[in-house]
């Protein structure tokens, strides 16, 4: 399908302002300190920020007589200093590594570095340097940049001041990944990505309430389809506007959900009148991936369907439940803005689906929902089939509590599944469980000394990486910032 202008030009004109902040290191022992070949400094700023690097730099002794060839390398979580990109071997292009090597040929000289940069700390190495003079360090300074508008944002209290450091460190994840769109992550891919902007929008309802962004965000959606009409993963928005060749089943159903969200939150009923068909269009491409008996075929394709990073996880449990979540959206969409013969249609077939989940992917025996020939059993599915609302508040809390005991039970591995899970235990009333899931999950990482959320954490081995290596992992990731929704919206003292 074309580009829908019209939503294009709606869409760049409610995206924000990247504002400039400069922000001064921790510590300035390094200034004034020679450097020769083979010496290197480590600079920390004492927290995360996105943005670029000046640097100010000096000599001492004979005036300079041949350029300084320097390593700048930057780091959100120092285990990322540990690894050589020389012995990466992962899947991800070794390109998003945050290192440079940069000649300058006029010492002394004030600097900025041409790329931004998602950083707490920066590591300099001196490559290499005439032995006729030693390179100074005279001033570091990093210009942050964020559209989040700081002025928005009110303080959370607790009275358990480990709830509200974990709400503190949410918040600033989603600063840094609003940008001129709610990016994934800063460090890496650094774009528009569906799920991940649906679990943004719902924590900047609760904190910066920069909801114009969000609506932007969903225009862009739109005006960009793929050539099915379907919504993209995600979308870039340089060097000009283009919807990525990815698609995932659930991702582009999560537009229904989001947009149902954010007029919840605004009222906006333009916005749901001029969006409707192409959230209606997700649904009815979807129904094209159920069979006959009402289940969405399984499909061996690799990331047809993301719910979590797992190679091993199934997905069809899940993916049906994603589809009656965005088909309940969809009905409340549709009879609010009196499309009442598609709100009818549309609950009709819900409940087709709704009853063919519970025959066919609910084992009696065990008592869980089981997916694909496997008969795989996974926490993801039983979190999907209670928020498509397949069994009721009761029997959903007890499958949570059983699916726990199940050690063969597929497990969460990022904070994005952690955060549906954490929905669906609300959603059947446990919020004491909830909440102790995000003291242990959400809390283990700012044990950790994370001042921005992961995106990926396994409590069991804290240094995982799905793709090859940790100097590749993002250590600010958009879809981690749940905290900082359900601790205002639910754990709030007032």
């Amino acid at each position: 399908m074309k580009k829908n202008l019209e939503f294009l030009s709606k869409a760049l004109s409610l995206l924000p302002e990247v504002k400039e902040t400069l922000v001064p290191p921790k510590e300035g022992q390094f200034f004034s300190k020679p450097l020769g070949k083979g010496d290197s400094v480590t600079i920390d700023f004492g927290k995360h920020l996105v943005g670029h690097l000046q640097v100010k730099m000096g000599y001492v002794n004979s005036h300079p007589d041949a350029p300084v060839w320097i390593r700048f390398s930057f780091a959100e979580n120092l285990k990322e200093f540990e690894e050589n990109v020389e012995n990466y071997q992962g899947w991800i292009c070794s390109a998003w590594v945050q290192q440079e090597q940069l000649h300058f040929d006029l010492i002394p000289g004030e600097y900025t570095l041409p790329r931004r940069y998602s950083f707490r700390y920066v590591k300099i190495d001196i490559l290499d340097i005439s032995s006729k003079f030693n390179l100074v360090i005279e001033d570091v300074m990093a210009i942050a940049l964020s559209s989040a508008d700081d002025s928005k944002l009110k303080s959370y209290h607790n009275v358990h001041k480990e709830l509200e450091q974990i709400d503190h460190i949410a918040c600033h994840t989603l600063h840094d990944c609003m940008q001129k769109v709610f990016e994934d992550g800063p460090k890496r891919d650094r774009r528009l990505w569906m799920g991940d902007l649906r679990l943004q929008a719902l924590a900047n309802y609760e904190t910066y309430q920069m909801n114009d962004m969000v609506k932007g965000c969903l225009y862009l959606f739109a005006a960009l389809p793929m050539q099915n009409g379907q919504v993209g993963a995600c979308v870039f928005l340089e060097p000009e506007p283009e919807v990525d060749d990815t698609s995932m089943f659930d991702y582009s159903l999560l537009f229904v959900a989001a947009l149902w969200d954010y007029y919840v939150e605004t009222k906006d009923r333009e916005a749901l009148e001029d969006l409707w068909e192409t959230a209606k269009m997700q649904i009815v491409l979807a129904q094209k991936q159920v069979g006959n008996d009402g289940v969405v075929k399984d499909c061996n394709k690799l990331g047809w369907c993301f719910l979590d990073w797992s190679l091993e996880l199934n997905k069809q449990a899940g993916a049906q439940g994603v589809l009656l979540y965005a088909m309940k959206s969809a009905v409340a969409i549709a009879k609010e803005i009196g499309k009442d013969h598609d709100a009818e249609c549309i609950m009709k077939t819900y409940e087709l689906y709704r009853k063919a989940a519970k025959m066919h992917f609910y084992d009696e025996e065990k008592g869980l929902f089981v997916s694909g020939d496997c008969r795989q059993i996974s926490y993801a599915s039983q979190v999907w089939m209670i928020l498509g609302d397949v069994v009721d508040e009761q029997s959903g809390i007890r499958i949570l509590h059983d699916v726990a005991t199940q050690t063969e039970a597929i497990e969460m591995i990022t904070p994005y599944m952690y955060h549906y899970y954490i929905e669906a235990l609300l959603k059947c009333g446990d919020k004491t469980e909830a909440l102790s899931v995000m003291e242990k999950y959400w809390g283990g990482m700012a044990r950790l000394g994370a001042d921005t959320f992961w995106e990926l954490y396994n409590p069991n081995n804290p240094d995982e990486s799905p793709y090859g290596g940790t100097i590749v992992n993002s250590y600010c990731h958009a879809w981690s910032c749940a905290p900082a929704y359900f601790l205002r919206k639910y754990y709030s003292e007032k």
